[in-house]
């Protein structure tokens, strides 16, 4: 018997967010949870220094995240979210994709010389992408080389401070 109030799916919401959030404390940056996802906006980044740069994230987790022979990944993204994320705004957006093991007992590790939350999560901009013809949801192609980590979202902040990422 189970005494979970959470669904499979809320858990990997959960660990996107904490993911998103080890990995902005790493930098030193700040991380707001926005209250509703009406904008495709789950978190906002913020850092410090000239400009005082931001990046609105889309988050999401799976653990059905698969490299192609090219070494590229694809996930489908529904079609609301990719029409939101390729919108040109004031604040540039990008998509973290958290990528979980099969088995949800290996999803996190703790022991008493770490907290590990298995695998790793991908980025990708979506600013300027084209319009689709799809209906339900659109496959985009990630860079496996798009590692959601500590110097990516330094990068990333730097796009930022000139108002873009592409």
């Amino acid at each position: 018997m189970t005494d979970a109030i959470l669904a499979p799916t809320d858990k990997e919401e959960a660990l996107s967010q904490a993911y998103a959030a080890a990995i902005a404390a790493s930098a030193g940056y700040t991380l707001a949870v926005q209250n509703f996802d009406r904008d495709g906006v789950d978190i906002q980044l913020r850092a410090g220094g000239s400009m005082r740069p931001s990046l609105d994230v889309q988050l999401k987790a799976t653990i059905n995240l698969k490299e192609n022979d090219e070494g590229e990944i694809k996930y489908p993204l529904r079609r609301r979210n990719y029409d939101l994320l390729r919108e040109e705004t004031m604040v540039p957006r990008i998509l973290v994709i958290l990528s979980l093991p099969n088995d949800e007992k290996d999803w996190i590790n703790i022991t008493p010389d770490e907290l590990a939350i298995r695998r790793c999560a991908y980025w990708a901009s979506l600013s300027g992408f084209p319009e689709s013809q799809n209906t339900d949801s659109v496959t985009i192609t990630i860079k496996k080389e798009n590692v959601f980590d500590v110097s990516a979202l330094q990068s990333l902040m730097e796009k930022a401070r000139g108002g873009s990422i592409t």
